[in-house]
């Protein structure tokens, strides 16, 4: 039996197109964020002053970044439980909130406000460039809440699309730093 040229054009197609979404999916793989990976390049207004967020300024201890928006069910969710890890873990890892993509001008304080971000120590910080041309956007793409995970030298260990809650967030502060969630 003899296939039509047409069917085994659309295969090929098919498969071109797994391969290509299997590749843009590969979040959680070292060095594949972009611009986040670059400490000397993540420079950001804070959330609620006029000072800077760098980076570069976390190094000695591993920081993990969570970038939020008010709109996100998800971020949602995740912020208590960063803010209590931040308490938990304070002087052995550092967090920055991040809120990015954000609909309304006071959206994102009223939220890390709302869950303890700034009582907890997290350091606030504002993305710039709305939806295509901010941090997350150019770094990560789209979707949110993303986490990058960066060891006291200020290297990119890894990168987790979609909500932390208490059970991953503690397995990723475990296999990453080392560190037991519960004290």
């Amino acid at each position: 039996m003899r296939r039509a040229p047409w069917l085994l054009a659309a295969l090929g197609v098919v498969v071109i197109v797994a391969v290509a979404l299997a590749s843009a999916s590969s979040s959680g793989k070292k060095g594949s964020a972009g611009n986040v990976v670059d400490p000397a390049r993540f420079e950001l207004p804070a959330l609620t002053s006029d000072a800077r967020v760098r980076l570069s300024d976390f190094k000695g201890r591993p920081v993990v970044v969570n970038f939020f928006a008010s709109w996100c069910g998800p971020c949602q969710l995740e912020l208590p439980i960063f803010a209590r890890a931040a308490k938990t873990l304070a002087g052995k890892v550092d967090f920055v909130a991040v809120n990015s993509q954000e609909l309304a001008p006071d959206a994102g304080v009223a939220l890390a406000r709302s869950t303890g971000l700034e009582e907890a120590g997290i350091t606030l910080a504002r993305d710039v460039g709305g939806r295509a041309g901010s941090l997350l956007h150019d770094a990560l793409g789209t979707g949110m809440p993303v986490n990058a995970f960066y060891d006291a030298k200020g290297h990119l260990l890894e990168v987790v699309r979609g909500a932390l809650l208490e059970e991953k967030l503690a397995d990723h502060l475990q296999r990453d730093y080392g560190i037991a969630l519960s004290g």
